[in-house]
């Protein structure tokens, strides 16, 4: 007999890191070396893949390793460097502005608080909690509509504002787990908990997320389900 689902979301966000940690050990698959490479390879990252991006980054920054050297390169070859990525000339115009404000703004650093990461264009408060985690270690909670998703399915919330998210799912969970959590669950969301077609089956918390046992012809194996239980703030038009 399947054991009941755990009450409370505090329960479920407590297992929801757990099963997450075990399914996706590198908490980013955007390859950087530092947090200007991270800063661009996430505005990159918009509706694309992170294997698409790291496709294109080695030679962008082989070129233009620097603020300084991006904001001052010629449109039409980062244009052409990045075209894989799609949006390639949206995206050009924001990592050069991105640049320029980290020259301008910074001395061509990139800025380790909220605040400031947020008056960078293309910069809102997703993309900053990725840079403040994943690149300098300061707890971050980043929030995209993958994020919006899962967190309402699990039970986590009941809202669809993000900084409500932020802010909610932040008081569940241990600082030092912020990051993490929220980049897993950005991984979970493109990989299993589609928008449209959630691989209920496959899924590794299944057995306690409401929106998965509400879901018909579950198919379970000894209490389990049958499977394998192993990103945005830039909206671009063409």
């Amino acid at each position: 007999m399947t054991p009941p689902p755990p009450r409370g979301a505090r329960v479920r966000a407590k297992l929801t890191v757990e099963r997450l940690r075990e399914l996706y050990p590198a908490v980013t698959e955007l390859a950087h070396k530092n947090a200007f490479e991270l800063l661009i390879a996430t505005i990159l990252s918009a509706q694309t893949t992170d294997r698409s991006v790291n496709l294109v980054t080695p030679e962008l920054f082989r070129r233009y390793p620097t603020p300084i050297d991006l904001a001052a390169a010629d449109p039409a070859e980062v244009e052409r460097l990045i075209k894989p990525t799609g949006f390639f000339r949206a995206k050009t115009q924001r990592i050069i502005a991105a640049s320029r404000a980290l020259v301008d703004l910074f001395g061509g650093e990139v800025p380790r608080t909220m605040d400031e990461l947020t008056k960078i264009p293309g910069i809102g408060r997703k993309t900053a909690n990725v840079i403040l985690g994943a690149g300098f270690g300061i707890p971050g909670f980043a929030v995209d509509t993958h994020v919006i998703r899962l967190t309402n399915r699990i039970g986590l919330v009941q809202t669809k504002d993000p900084v409500k998210i932020e802010f909610q799912v932040t008081s569940m969970v241990p600082p030092e787990e912020w990051t993490a959590l929220s980049l897993r669950l950005i991984l979970h969301g493109r990989r299993i908990c589609d928008a449209r077609q959630p691989r209920c089956g496959e899924c590794a918390l299944n057995d306690f997320c409401p929106s998965s046992l509400a879901r018909p012809n579950r198919r379970l194996r000894k209490g389990r389900p049958i499977g394998e239980a192993p990103g945005s703030d830039i909206k671009l038009t063409r």
